[in-house]
């Protein structure tokens, strides 16, 4: 069974640094598109950043040039590096993948549990 795990996640100040990481587990055979999405108590979810290389990347207009998005593809691993963090960054974000378990079937979308990132002072 495919698992993300994700983990990084706590409580910051305005202007700190957090660096979430998400790891796809179990047996599969390969992972294609990942990326971040954040829910806030009382919004939707919303896309924060998508990779499918390094120079495939996507963010949303809201933090662009704060957040960078990188894969280790040896370790099915996608980080999210977290930096000038806001109040309104504070959301729970949830780790997601495409990912084809066998080489005949369809890539699958993942979900990870969600860790919680708190921006306050």
């Amino acid at each position: 069974q495919v698992r993300l795990v994700e983990s990084g996640g706590g409580s910051v100040q305005p202007g700190g640094s957090l660096r979430l990481s998400c790891a796809a587990s179990g047996s599969f055979f390969d992972v294609n598109r990942m990326g971040w999405y954040r829910q806030a108590p009382g919004k939707q979810r919303e896309l924060v950043a998508v990779i499918i290389s390094a120079s495939s990347t996507n963010y949303a207009d809201s933090v662009k040039g704060r957040f960078t998005i990188s894969r280790d593809n040896a370790q099915n691993t996608v980080y999210l590096q977290m930096n000038s963090l806001k109040p309104e960054d504070t959301a729970v974000y949830y780790c997601n993948a495409n990912i084809k378990a066998t080489p005949t079937t369809w890539y699958l979308e993942h979900w990870g549990q969600g860790t919680l990132v708190t921006v306050s002072s």
